[in-house]
């Protein structure tokens, strides 16, 4: 079995992007038995996309698990729909900001998650790492690739994929912004990729919202 995980590189005004940093110490720890390819994606519409296609076709994995950063949030967050939307409040990093665009031309208005978010959601939590299931990826960089693997995806059995969001990390927040030790982050992301892997289906838990 091969494991695609992907993390992204600072962007904005940050130095450093905790998705990016947390997916490259995973690799560096990972003792299997599956086979992980790990690779920090720009952030950038076009180019991450591309290259997570290109992850996909070369590597042919079963799970794949993109991590973001959302800073802001108070939680390691599995991310249970994508839509096809672009909408960049902020540029990329190449200058790019797609403003009400679709992703796909022609593809449907969203996704759900192939991956058993729920149980994912307590993986974390039972790990001791804060943990939330959310139901937006925004319309930035991280929705866009959440969108494309599961358009790469879609339709082919044995495939399952989605996305995690997670926040700051306290060696590297803004000032007054919600963080976690990055250690913590890489803990509660190897419990949401090993639940990835081991639950054939989710869990029957509440994770629904009111508003």
């Amino acid at each position: 079995m091969t494991i695609l995980l992907t993390g992204f590189e600072p962007f904005a005004d940050d130095a450093t992007n905790p998705s990016g940093d947390a997916v490259r110490l995973i690799a560096e720890r990972w003792a299997g038995p599956e086979t992980l390819v790990a690779e920090v994606l720009p952030v950038i519409f076009a180019k991450a996309s591309a290259r997570l296609g290109a992850l996909i076709a070369q590597h042919s994995p079963t799970v794949i698990v993109a991590v973001g950063l959302a800073g802001g949030r108070t939680a390691v967050t599995p991310e249970r729909v994508a839509i096809n939307l672009a909408d960049a409040r902020i540029p990329d990093n190449d200058g790019g900001r797609p403003l009400d665009q679709p992703i796909i031309d022609g593809g449907p208005a969203a996704y759900f998650a192939t991956l058993p978010v729920k149980a994912m959601t307590a993986a974390i939590a039972e790990a001791g790492v804060p943990a939330a299931l959310s139901h937006s990826a925004g319309t930035f960089v991280c929705n866009h690739v959440m969108f494309t693997a599961l358009h790469e995806t879609a339709g082919i059995d044995g495939i399952r994929a989605g996305f995690v969001h997670v926040p700051y990390a306290t060696e590297d927040a803004p000032e007054g912004a919600f963080s976690l030790p990055l250690n913590d982050i890489v803990h509660g992301l190897e419990a949401a990729l090993r639940a990835a892997i081991d639950s054939p289906v989710d869990a029957t838990l509440p994770g629904g919202t009111l508003h």
